[in-house]
């Protein structure tokens, strides 16, 4: 494995129609790696106000941790919520600092047309295991929230809709940024079961 940092070049067509959609999915993917080991950070742009085509850069520390992303049930999710409006995609990975800005002089891996690779993307969990995974980080964490909140006297006077309102409040970005990200992990091989499985 490499231990240089590894930049990969995206290029991909939307589908016009669909852009608003577009860009919540691509700030989605950029914050699902945002919690991997080793990213490096990424940046992404449309050629013009009023081009399908979007270019994107992201980088990791090395190919072991580029590879964790790029098979982690989380991409695959996101990718699968592309599926609908991305039209085209081409990648390119490219190692030292250059991969940021321009054409680099070496270090580059040909183009890959990801049409062509797509049997080897893991495939997206199946929706039951997915149900299955957001439970079994919701149930203990709501638990432990609702039985430490019932321990404050004034809480049972709190209207229930505000309740409900503070618990998700709370509650969502603690699954989002640390229960979740963990519980997909712990359960990667059951959720993504490699091919020889």
């Amino acid at each position: 494995m490499g231990t240089e940092p590894i930049t990969v070049s995206i290029r991909r067509e939307v589908d016009p129609g669909r852009i608003a959609e577009a860009t919540v999915w691509v700030q989605t993917g950029v914050n699902l790696a945002n919690r991997y080991p080793g990213f490096l950070g990424s940046g992404w742009v449309r050629a013009g106000q009023d081009s399908d085509v979007w270019h994107m850069l992201y980088r990791f520390a090395d190919e072991e941790t580029l590879e964790a992303w790029e098979r982690s049930p989380e991409r695959a999710w996101w990718l699968e919520m592309g599926r609908g409006f991305v039209r085209t995609e081409r990648a390119k990975r490219r190692t030292g600092i250059e991969g940021w800005f321009d054409e680099p002089a070496t270090g580059s891996v040909p183009a890959v047309d990801d049409a062509a690779e797509e049997p080897a993307l893991p495939p997206a969990p199946p929706r039951w295991k997915q149900a299955v995974s957001i439970w079994l980080g919701f149930f203990p964490v709501n638990l432990v929230f609702s039985l430490l909140v019932a321990l404050l006297p004034w809480w049972e006077g709190v209207p229930l809709a505000l309740r409900v309102l503070v618990t998700t409040l709370v509650l969502t970005p603690i699954m989002t940024y640390w229960v979740l990200p963990w519980v997909t992990r712990m359960l990667r091989s059951w959720l993504v079961p490699s091919p020889a499985a």
